[in-house]
């Protein structure tokens, strides 16, 4: 009962149960990642009247974060490369990282120095701030 109220309520847990009935009405599988994400296009490939172009779009295992979308099917879900890496064999380079969440409100997100939110002293004012009065 618990997984029909988060799918019928919650975007943010995998998907909600309008888009199970879209994926299943007008969806076909292309393929997985290693995370676990699915990753759908309109039947046969069809071009939308709308878009003029291919649907696109992913089912994420869990938790909706985008930044869980690997480089090869972010390439693929953009339109940049039209062939999915499932059917082709992705070439991974080695300047390519893991995919890292988004830290952004966590106690881990980038504080730079002088921010209010960073754990120490603010560096004192240098003197090239002259604060304006009026006359």
């Amino acid at each position: 009962m618990k997984q029909f109220f988060l799918k019928l309520f919650t975007w943010w847990n995998s998907q909600t149960f309008g888009t199970q009935l879209w994926t299943w009405r007008f969806g076909e599988l292309v393929g997985e990642d290693e995370q676990g994400n699915r990753y759908y296009r309109t039947k046969g490939g069809a071009i939308d009247p709308t878009l003029h172009f291919e649907r696109r779009w992913v089912i994420y295992n869990g938790y909706a974060e985008a930044s869980t979308i690997t480089p090869a099917w972010h390439g693929w879900m953009h339109h940049t490369i039209d062939v999915p890496p499932a059917q082709e064999k992705f070439v991974e380079r080695e300047w390519l990282t893991a995919p890292r969440p988004n830290l952004t409100g966590t106690p881990a997100a980038y504080r730079p120095p002088g921010s209010t939110l960073n754990i120490g002293r603010r560096p004192a004012a240098t003197g090239d701030y002259k604060a304006w009065t009026p006359e």
